[in-house]
């Protein structure tokens, strides 16, 4: 998993609450266990029309929001089903970062292990953020070590995170990276487990 420390990039406003997981990757995208290719399925219904042409008014369609690496959106973001195809989804199409007022519970931890950072704000400052985004082409910077956004003003706000998940994104570790920083431990205890009972290993 690639490590999570500071973010300086541009920022798509899409201010809309209770987006579930459907529309962020509809269920005709999910016959595959792949994280590639998954871009082109997110927000499909909200991307583009019945004959598979791009909505021109939907934010991430438009041409000064191409390459935007921050979401900034409504609260409960990601509720519904537990796929965990939707930080997929998200992290193939470049989008390292969401800001929303809340997220649902599963789709949170889902996007942690996967080293998408979920910033929780209060509504009032996700909504001062979503208007400097407006216009795009600026520059807004997220750095997890200070746990801060820094908007194009210059404003900075400060989230909160739990600190062993802080630390598991900081250093790239998913559930088996971090399972194998301690294969040493690990290793010794299968030996002393070997000679005090060897009687398991005939098992």
């Amino acid at each position: 998993m690639k490590a999570f420390t500071r973010l300086d990039g541009r920022a798509a406003p899409l201010a809309l609450a209770n987006i579930d997981t459907d529309q962020i990757i509809p269920k005709q995208f999910l016959k595959t266990v792949e994280r590639e290719g998954l871009a082109k399925g997110l927000f499909y219904d909200l991307r583009f029309d019945g004959e598979g042409r791009p909505r021109e008014d939907f934010v991430l369609n438009r041409p000064e929001y191409r390459g935007a690496q921050v979401l900034i959106t409504g609260d409960n973001f990601g509720c519904g089903s537990s796929r965990e195809h939707a930080p997929w989804a998200l992290q193939d199409f470049g989008i390292q970062c969401v800001i929303a007022p809340g997220f649902a519970d599963i789709f949170f931890g889902n996007c942690l292990n996967n080293g998408l950072l979920t910033v929780i704000l209060p509504p009032d400052q996700v909504e001062a953020l979503m208007d400097e985004a407006k216009g795009g082409n600026h520059l807004f910077t997220v750095d997890l070590e200070s746990q801060t956004v820094t908007a194009p003003s210059g404003a900075k706000y400060h989230f909160d995170i739990d600190p062993g998940r802080k630390e598991k994104l900081l250093k790239g570790l998913d559930a088996i990276g971090e399972t194998l920083e301690v294969a040493r431990d690990i290793d010794v205890y299968e030996m002393k487990q070997a000679l005090q009972r060897p009687w398991l290993e005939r098992a």
